[in-house]
């Protein structure tokens, strides 16, 4: 699908605040609030938005560790990358499981309440999972977090 300045501009805006109206959106995008909402949808329909979400702060519900992990299959066989995708689809501690070139095979990123809790998810989810090896890097801080794609101007710092 191909996007023009004023969807980019409404894309842009809905991925800071997903609650503006349409008289907002359409005072960004230079737009009818009516033109806005119906862009908007199509945009939803077309699924270029995926999905309208709430994003917390992990500490306030007590999820207080971070763990970006990289794992290594013991091979790269169709079956088994098939078989971990899906399990790691399941397991609500992984926020994001990316699967990747280069050492490892595959990225994830982990929340938990504690240290323990994070040991608990890798006995559940990577013993006996035809895992060779993986690494932890636990957060220290998030010194920047988004989840927006860059659509308009780039700034540079």
């Amino acid at each position: 699908m191909e996007l023009d300045d004023f969807d980019r501009r409404l894309l842009d805006a809905l991925q800071k605040n997903n609650r503006l109206t349409g008289e907002e959106l359409a005072t960004i995008a230079g737009l009818s609030a009516a033109a806005c909402l119906r862009r908007v949808q199509r945009l939803r329909d077309e699924g270029v938005i995926e999905r309208d979400v709430s994003l917390l702060a992990p500490a306030a519900v007590g999820m207080r560790v971070t763990v970006v992990l990289m794992v290594t299959l013991e091979r790269e066989r169709p079956d088994l990358v098939d078989e971990f995708k899906q399990a790691m689809r399941r397991a609500p501690e992984v926020q994001q499981c990316l699967y990747v070139t280069g050492p490892a095979d595959f990225v994830l990123i982990v929340t938990a309440a504690d240290v323990a809790d994070y040991e608990a998810f890798t006995r559940r989810h990577l013993f006996e999972r035809h895992i060779r090896r993986f690494e932890s890097l636990v957060v220290l801080d998030r010194v920047k977090s988004e989840t927006a794609i860059p659509l308009t101007e780039r700034r540079q710092t």
